[in-house]
């Protein structure tokens, strides 16, 4: 499978993993309303960094495919 057909469905995935993401972080944000002000710190700043881990594998397969592209 060559780069143009990888990258169209890398964004796909990484649009999908990223809305769950969003989705699960709101709504566990939600239920630490009235936890301590260093305890809601911790888990935004882990929801707002922790999200690029799981898309690292996708960036990398997007990416490791060679691009056979026809020149002029």
């Amino acid at each position: 499978m060559n780069s143009s057909v990888r990258k169209p469905i890398a964004v796909l995935a990484l649009f999908v993993i990223l809305t769950i993401w969003i989705v699960v972080a709101t709504s566990i944000g939600s239920t630490i309303t009235g936890a301590p002000g260093w305890l809601q710190l911790i888990f935004y700043a882990v929801a707002g960094i922790g999200w690029i881990f799981p898309m690292r594998p996708i960036f990398h397969w997007m990416n490791s495919a060679p691009d056979v592209r026809k020149g002029p």
